[in-house]
């Protein structure tokens, strides 16, 4: 995988618009658990990758700091054959003299060498560093969207726990108004009130009877008070 790849997967992913997708989304939680699963395996395989960069990185800053570190060697080494080499020029010992500036005209292409090498490795280095730079940015951003992405599924799942308790209530209200018991409290007091409209009527019936007989009584009074009249007329 490609520096490049992971920088732009990395982007990509830390990009990714979350309510878009769920508003797409025939089942919200299912897709949030896969977009999930998907967010962790990617964040380890750029983790994995990112390392390697950051490694790689790291040993390019080494060998630049080796280089920068030879070339101030080979300078000081320069520096003391050239002196060595004049204090034996100034003693009359000019052959050992020139060995020790070609000694030091060694020293210094060596010198040479380190810091172009050093400088050759900078640019690199600079650019390498801000790729790395980028990919932490994103590996954070990516972590901070899966983070989003398990809070918004926790939010959906309890939503979705709430709903179905409330459902569950509801449709428990919904068969005691069926099956409300107090509509047999109503039958049986209608039944109630019909045994005692019976009785009363029945009481009704009695009362009337017994006013007839009593009617009666006074019908059959007012009858002997006649008959009693006319014999003591008689008399």
């Amino acid at each position: 995988m490609t520096k490049q790849t992971i920088l732009g997967r990395v982007t990509q992913l830390a990009k990714a618009n979350i309510h878009a997708l769920l508003d797409q989304a025939e089942d919200p939680q299912k897709m949030l658990d896969q977009l999930i699963r998907e967010y962790t395996d990617n964040i380890r395989e750029a983790e994995e990758a990112v390392a390697a960069t950051i490694g790689n990185l790291r040993l390019m800053e080494q060998d630049h700091r080796e280089d920068v570190a030879a070339a101030q060697e080979w300078g000081t080494k320069a520096l003391a054959a050239s002196r060595k080499g004049d204090e034996l020029r100034a003693a009359g010992q000019t052959a050992e003299a020139d060995r020790f500036d070609n000694l030091a005209k060694v020293a210094l292409g060596r010198q040479l060498q380190s810091e172009k090498e050093a400088k050759t490795a900078e640019p690199t280095i600079a650019a390498q560093t801000e790729v790395v730079e980028k990919l932490k940015s994103g590996l954070d951003r990516m972590k901070g969207k899966l983070t989003e992405l398990q809070a918004k599924r926790d939010e959906l799942v309890a939503r979705a726990r709430s709903a179905q308790a409330q459902n569950t209530m509801l449709d428990a209200v919904k068969n005691i108004d069926v099956m409300d018991p107090t509509s047999d409290l109503a039958r049986f007091e209608e039944k109630v009130r019909r045994e005692e409209a019976r009785a009363a009527g029945k009481q009704e019936l009695a009362a009337s009877s017994l006013d007839a007989q009593f009617e009666q009584l006074e019908t059959m009074g007012d009858a002997a008070e006649i008959e009693a009249r006319l014999a003591a007329l008689k008399g």
